[in-house]
């Protein structure tokens, strides 16, 4: 199916929308291949944006579930929810360092490590700074 704003879509239908299996493209070079329930990305997914990439689970066109999201030479790992990292995860920075543990809304909140230059710092995180150590 092509639609009139140069959008493409090749899979599966039923009730005349997208279900189960397919691509979809754009003309702005983002491409989705993976489930779709009801003309929305659902189930395991890649997700490409230009310069951006998102490999994992979707939930009502969403990031949700476990995945991978690359961008701008950073890299995230873990569980999604309603879009964001949320939960437990690992953000790599390069150049910069890395951080295991827990997120929301795609911040440092609640215990984690932060790994630069040979150093760590672990403890409470909100709203990606450090709080305080756990003893």
């Amino acid at each position: 199916m092509t639609c009139a704003n140069g959008q493409k879509f090749v899979g599966e239908f039923r009730d005349n929308k997208f279900n189960g299996q397919g691509t979809a493209t754009h003309p702005n070079g983002t491409k989705y291949v993976g489930g779709f329930r009801d003309d929305k990305f659902d189930g395991q997914g890649t997700l490409t944006f230009p310069g951006e990439k998102y490999v994992g689970e979707f939930r009502d066109g969403k990031f949700d579930g476990r995945g991978a999201l690359y961008a701008n030479g950073q890299k995230f790992v873990g569980e999604f929810r309603n879009g964001a990292l949320n939960g437990q995860g690992t953000a790599t920075f390069p150049d910069v360092g890395k951080y295991v543990g827990e997120f929301r809304d795609n911040k440092f909140e609640g215990l984690g490590t932060f790994y630069a230059a040979g150093t760590s710092i672990s403890g409470i995180w909100a709203n990606n700074k450090f709080v305080a150590p756990v003893h």
